[in-house]
């Protein structure tokens, strides 16, 4: 655990609507004595909050786990205090961000990352990490969240061009701020501060290896997180982070650090690509024919852009083949629900079925 750091929860991102949703759920239960807390740590069912008291084991009431979706790391849930013992969560207030994926595999089922988020630091590594398609991939995963993306390329001290690497990236991903550091070295680290502070939530994703624990130890200013050395052969390093975790920083403010990501199944809309597409959207607009699928029509403006250099051809290919995939998902999902809702009418008819033979 880590130690008692003074501070009110508002220092911890609890807002004014959270403390409206908290009320809001109490005067249902008048009954019973209830508290607020955030979430800190998840490994199954076991979790640990950040409370007023101090911080706490629960785990979820059986209510909980028929009816609503657990929690995850980052939301702020609603538990009935014990004198002693793990406490039941027996509500989760409603989230103002929320950062997912696709599960992995062919399942077509939400993965929630992590929830309230404010920020989210890509962080990827300037050596066998780095990786412009890939890039532009979380960032659309982020936009879809509703936090901010900022791209933190870590190991600027081992890269021949710093400096190239950060406005190749700045070009990929235009209107995300891009920052190159040297966590080792404690360089660059500046323009990050600006996110952090009393209130903020701010999450770290990428790959393993990528320098997340250690950047997350420099900001904290201690060292929070066990770092493990990266492989020569492919630069990718071992899972020093196995789970989703929350750490308050001692100015008030958390990061939460997440285990590396070696999938990203996308869990977005089309429209989530302008947050990384938006030199492209823009383009595109211009185009003759507003369904114009820039392959062989008249007046294309994105084609033009393709031939006089302005476009990099590798972008454009990544931006058809994640509106492809998308497209795909939203079919999928529309499947998945028309069977879901298949399945409740079906439970539905077998109960009015089985209360009608009840009353004969």
């Amino acid at each position: 655990m880590q130690p008692k750091i003074s501070h009110s929860l508002y220092d911890f991102g609890y807002s004014a609507s959270f403390a409206a949703s908290f009320l809001s759920l109490t005067a249902q239960r008048p009954d019973r004595a209830l508290a607020v807390g955030r979430v800190t740590f998840q490994s199954q069912e076991l979790y640990r909050l950040l409370t007023e008291v101090g911080e706490l084991e629960a785990c979820p009431s059986g209510r909980l786990r028929r009816e609503f979706e657990l929690p995850v790391v980052g939301d702020w849930v609603v538990f009935s205090p014990q004198d002693d013992g793990v406490v039941p969560i027996v509500g989760v207030l409603p989230r103002k961000t929320c950062l997912s994926r696709k599960v992995p595999g062919e399942a077509t089922r939400e993965q929630v990352v992590a929830a309230n988020l404010d920020t989210v630091f890509v962080v990827m590594g300037l050596d066998g990490d780095y990786n412009l398609r890939r890039l532009e991939r979380f960032v659309v995963m982020i936009s879809a969240s509703g936090a901010q993306p900022v791209v933190v390329l870590t190991k600027a001290d081992l890269h021949a061009d710093p400096l190239g690497a950060r406005l190749d990236s700045q070009a990929a991903v235009p209107g995300t701020q891009v920052v190159a550091v040297s966590s080792l070295l404690g360089e660059g680290l500046e323009p990050l501060r600006a996110f952090l502070g009393p209130g903020a939530t701010v999450a770290l994703v990428g790959s393993s290896g990528a320098g997340k624990s250690t950047l997350l130890n420099r900001l904290c200013g201690s060292r929070w997180m066990r770092t493990s050395a990266v492989r020569a052969s492919d630069d990718r390093g071992r899972h020093t982070t196995t789970h989703r975790q929350l750490v308050r920083l001692p100015e008030g403010g958390v990061l939460i650090d997440n285990p590396g990501v070696r999938e990203i199944q996308l869990w977005a809309d089309e429209k989530d690509l302008s947050g990384a597409f938006e030199d492209l959207e823009t383009l595109a607009r211009s185009c003759r024919f507003g369904d114009c699928s820039h392959r062989d029509e008249p007046d294309c403006e994105v084609r033009a852009a393709l031939g006089d250099g302005r476009l990099d051809p590798a972008r454009f290919e990544n931006w058809l083949g994640l509106q492809k995939e998308l497209r795909h998902l939203e079919r999928r999902r529309d499947v998945a629900a028309s069977r879901k809702e298949d399945r409740r009418l079906g439970r539905f008819y077998k109960r009015v079925q089985a209360e009608k033979k009840a009353r004969r």
